[in-house]
């Protein structure tokens, strides 16, 4: 078995670090919520609101060459592998600036320069595809590593037994990443998991699992670290960050599901204002540092805003260009609209009889 990384405290620079990682991404999804009202941004939105703990703290444990996949709610993933918010708000408004070229929009984002390898409308739908990436990583002896992010939903589909069976059996240099909210959609876990402990589900593989608060960066950072190295000793692992979720499901879910006092206490659980305070307490704060940082950041998020607004739209003949990697005999180009065949021509009148 790996040696279990040993724990090290967080400079301040590191700390705040974390901190405004943290406020970036809260800034930026608020932005993106007004802009979802206003119809800048289309189809489906989910908002990592309340999950910025996780966001900070697991993306800042990955090295540059490491991989990511994520589901659909990944807006905070990509921004904090270091993607523009430029880019990441182009993708947002379909805009062809975007980093997918304004064709996979909020769900599905994708940079290879990153190595983040995608977000996925499909509930589960990264998990297999994380894990062949893991597979390919093995076959070649590479040294990276995959972390694969996933809701709490997940883990109750086929898919996500059939993987962590797979890498465990074949050793895979993996890391499944839970984020529990404490709901899937708008059913509780407890009512839908016999084992609302997610992370325990590794037993079922011999694999070695933790729970982590995911509304503390550092203690994300930390538990994330320990699994990446078990993960590229050979032995995949389950990491379960407990997070809040403070918005619905969606941009566009109300939440009425949730009683006033589950709302109350997912407001009192905001992870932002809690960094906030601990790191205050230490010193490591100011109310002048936390106004700047937030200043600063609203500047950023309003550029971003203002670069997405000014981007063109892809052009309709740029429609098929990502439908594949490498070309495929015979697949179609043809255009909402267009006839499947050209249509025959018809029969000369020319000489028929009277």
């Amino acid at each position: 078995m790996p040696r279990k990384a040993r724990a090290v405290a967080p400079t301040p620079d590191e700390q705040l670090a974390f901190y405004r990682q943290m406020v970036q991404v809260r800034r930026f999804e608020e932005r993106a919520a007004r802009a979802y009202t206003e119809a800048k941004i289309g189809g489906y939105c989910h908002l990592n609101l309340g999950e910025e703990g996780t966001v900070a703290g697991l993306m800042a444990a990955m090295q540059p060459d490491d991989y990511i996949f994520t589901n659909y709610r990944e807006h905070g993933y990509a921004l904090a592998r270091g993607i523009a918010p430029e880019r990441v708000m182009a993708e947002l408004y379909g805009r062809s600036d975007g980093v997918s070229r304004g064709w996979g929009g909020s769900m599905h984002m994708f940079d290879i320069e990153s190595r983040f390898m995608g977000g996925y409308g499909i509930v589960g739908g990264q998990v297999p595809l994380a894990t062949g990436a893991a597979l390919a990583i093995d076959y070649r002896g590479g040294s990276e590593a995959v972390i694969c992010q996933m809701g709490e939903g997940t883990t109750n589909i086929g898919a996500f037994h059939e993987s962590l069976n797979i890498a465990a059996l074949w050793n895979l240099p993996i890391v499944y990443v839970v984020i529990n909210n404490g709901l899937g959609m708008g059913t509780t876990v407890e009512k839908s998991s016999a084992e609302p402990e997610l992370y325990k589900r590794a037993a079922s593989y011999r694999m070695a699992s933790a729970r982590v608060d995911g509304n503390d960066p550092e203690a994300v950072h930390e538990a994330t670290k320990v699994a990446l190295a078990s993960a590229r000793a050979g032995k995949p692992y389950l990491l379960e960050a407990v997070s809040g979720r403070m918005k619905g499901h969606s941009v566009v879910d109300p939440a009425k599901y949730r009683s006033k006092e589950e709302t109350e206490a997912a407001r009192a659980g905001d992870p932002v204002a809690a960094y906030a305070t601990r790191l205050s307490e230490k010193g490591v704060l100011t109310e002048e540092l936390i106004a700047q940082i937030d200043a600063e950041v609203r500047a950023e998020v309003t550029a971003a805003a203002e670069f997405a607004d000014a981007s063109p739209h892809p052009e309709v003949k740029t429609l098929f260009d990502y439908t594949y990697a490498t070309p495929v005999a015979n697949d179609s180009r043809r255009l909402p609209g267009e006839a499947l065949y050209p249509a025959a021509p018809r029969p000369s009148s020319k000489g028929a009889s009277a």
